[in-house]
């Protein structure tokens, strides 16, 4: 994990990246777990489920944060541990099974089934590798049985995507010897995103170009030496790695948001591939205008207010690179709870210099330079969000921007919107 390798620490207790100075804090945190990346993985692959192993708390969190009805049968299910099995009194290999078994009779639609370890799960050490190996092997052909940890244990919460999409790449087909230069885009996007990019690199002339996570379990995207491999998110660093283990290349960019980030992803998938810049010019400058059309109309409510980000999903650089750049925000602190220094190198060139850099976090120390700071917006989890509300700051939840689309050219004006409207809610209240 990037979070367990730290920076060269200076005698101030600074480390360096590149010619960015950043702070490394440890402390108490403030995160969801994994668990909650299901939410919008269960969208994604339309014929996947989720099984998490786990507790009622498990079962509880994940229909709270995707809002399910009780009369709803979504494509997840926690699979309950009980007292009898966390005292080894029953066979947790024999329930499990049992619950897969009656679970895939009833659900005959599913192809993908992931088994999802908890904190409960692992804890009490659950071998769910063994138990997903073992259901493949009875429900092969017509469903494939993988596993990941879900746990909050050192992680945040969107790294349950990271953890779901590594235990696919394995699973991938290894590309023919002579196939063509192709591209992989990795990290699960809106289907209107999604479409949106397929329509612009088939403009440019980039194929061909698939997507990971798929929508269709039987969708899996070759990979192999002859592969280019673009992030779409920036929380993706085992799934990365497991690519370029299997000989895939990792195209460097800063990721698409906003107008200028979206320009910047695409031209270096363009650089790679070939595509000159008057072709590029051609095929971006219509959505590049629209974008920047539709941020005209949110740079007034943002321009000159001030941001403190709270570290939450490791979004935070790249989204307050958007902010300072191209809404004119001014940047309090940036914080993230993991740095992946190769992949986020591009968006820390495109920083502001005065603009700090947080890895890690110490909520206490963090809050404390958040109330003396005073800012107009505050970027934050759920669980700081109502408190610091409570105390006068207007919030921004940073879990809403994993629900939402907010890559590409056709979603920048959506993206400034999310931050303008607390902003206008809150002068709406003191009128």
């Amino acid at each position: 994990m990037n979070a367990l390798a730290p920076l060269p620490t200076l005698a101030n207790g600074v480390g360096q990246c590149g010619a960015r100075e950043i702070v490394q804090e440890r402390g108490q945190r403030e995160v969801f777990c994994g668990l909650t990346g299901i939410v919008w993985l269960h969208r994604k692959i339309q014929d996947a489920f989720f099984l998490v192993v786990g507790s009622r708390t498990c079962a509880h969190l994940i229909q709270s944060a995707a809002g399910v009805m009780i009369f709803a049968e979504p494509r997840f299910a926690t699979a309950i541990l009980e007292d009898r099995d966390l005292a080894g009194i029953a066979d947790i290999d024999d329930e499990l099974d049992a619950v897969v078994d009656r679970l895939l009779a009833r659900r005959p639609e599913i192809k993908l089934l992931f088994l999802v370890g908890s904190c409960p799960s692992e804890v009490i050490k659950i071998d769910l590798s063994r138990a997903a190996a073992r259901q493949s092997r009875v429900h092969a052909p017509r469903v494939r049985v993988l596993s990941y940890s879900g746990s909050g244990i050192e992680t945040t919460f969107t790294q349950g995507e990271d953890a779901c999409l590594a235990a696919l790449v394995p699973t991938l087909p290894q590309e023919a010897s002579n196939a063509p230069h192709s591209l992989l885009v990795v990290g699960a996007l809106a289907d209107v995103v999604e479409d949106q990019f397929a329509r612009l690199f088939d403009a440019l002339g980039i194929a061909p170009v698939r997507f990971l996570p798929m929508r269709r379990a039987a969708d899996l995207p070759a990979i192999g030496p002859n592969a280019s491999f673009l992030l779409a998110q920036p929380f993706l660093g085992d799934t990365a790695h497991a690519l370029q283990e299997r000989g895939a290349r990792r195209i460097e960019a800063p990721f698409p948001l906003g107008a200028e980030g979206t320009t910047l992803w695409l031209r270096a998938a363009a650089d790679a591939f070939g595509v000159t810049q008057e072709r590029f010019d051609a095929v971006t400058a219509p959505a590049r205008a629209r974008a920047e059309q539709a941020l005209t109309h949110y740079r007034a409510t943002l321009a000159g207010k001030r941001i403190f980000l709270f570290p939450d999903s490791q979004l935070e650089p790249a989204l307050a690179r958007f902010l300072a750049r191209e809404a004119a925000m001014e940047i309090v602190e940036i914080g993230t709870p993991y740095l992946h220094r190769r992949h986020m190198a591009s968006e820390l060139e495109l920083l502001p210099q005065d603009a700090p850099i947080v890895e890690g976090q110490h909520v206490e120390n963090q809050l404390d330079r958040c109330r003396a700071a005073r800012p107009d917006l505050v970027l934050c989890g759920l669980g700081l969000a109502n408190p610091l509300e409570a105390e006068g700051f207007t919030t921004k939840w940073s879990i809403e921007l994993l629900f939402s689309p907010i890559q590409g050219y056709d979603q920048a004006g959506d993206l400034a919107e999310l931050f303008a409207r607390p902003l206008n809610r809150r002068a709406r209240l003191e009128v």
